[in-house]
């Protein structure tokens, strides 16, 4: 196991939450307009980069313990 540091504040966790949810939008924005111009590679990108940050949102709410939140891995 690699060494942990334990040293990210809550508010750290936070900010990355709301990164991954702007990231998330600009994301599907790509996909709308890939969808509009019938770029089916930038689609595919943008919709597998969508569904990561989906899960990496998903998980930084079940770290800091968001109500309605299942486990991330189920």
């Amino acid at each position: 196991m690699p060494p942990r540091r334990y040293d990210r504040t809550w508010t750290d966790i936070e900010k990355m939450l709301d990164l991954a949810t702007e990231r998330r939008q600009k994301w599907r924005e790509s996909f709308e307009y890939a969808q509009t111009t019938g770029d089916r590679d930038l689609m595919r990108e943008a919709a597998r980069n969508y569904k990561a940050l989906e899960g990496v949102e998903k998980t930084l709410k079940w770290v800091l313990g968001e109500e309605g939140i299942n486990h991330p891995l189920s």
